[in-house]
């Protein structure tokens, strides 16, 4: 239960990259390296056109992918056990996108993160654990789902 361990610990267990994010030039509340973070950038093929002075990031004027690789790089570095992401990819390049789906993330499932992504994405899906459908806002039964799409 929430009560045993309370909620403030229970939020420190997640962090969320929304599909909808705000980016900021510093890392708050997340103690770094900058060694760290500058090998974060380089692994999202950032470094060396964004750096990192031990509090900033040297710029946020990115294209909508590079600004979404940066905040994977915030994620990432907060070490948080449970990691959501929401449509992370869709603003990702194809070289991105292969390097979150089928490197970063089982990267951060070896490290024992728990990893919940949202994604319609179906060329990707072999890379989760589960899949989870939802349609209106409810999760259904994959068989109910596929009997409900054969005459679409």
């Amino acid at each position: 239960p929430i009560s045993d361990v309370g909620l403030d610990n229970y939020r420190c267990l997640f962090s969320v990259l929304f599909v909808n994010f705000h980016l900021f030039d510093t890392l708050f509340g997340v103690r770094v390296d900058a060694a760290d973070v500058e090998r974060a950038l380089q692994k999202l093929r950032l470094f060396p056109m964004v750096r990192f002075d031990g509090r900033r990031f040297s710029t946020l004027h990115l294209s909508s992918g590079q600004r979404k690789r940066l905040a994977l790089v915030c994620t990432e570095l907060e070490r948080r056990d449970v990691l959501l992401f929401d449509e992370v990819a869709a603003d990702l390049d194809h070289t991105s996108r292969e390097y979150f789906y089928r490197t970063l993330l089982p990267e951060l499932k070896r490290q024992g993160r728990t990893l919940l992504v949202i994604s319609h994405d179906d060329r990707y899906f072999d890379a989760a654990d589960r899949v989870l459908t939802m349609r209106y806002g409810r999760f259904v039964d994959d068989a109910v789902l596929e009997g409900s799409t054969a005459g679409m």
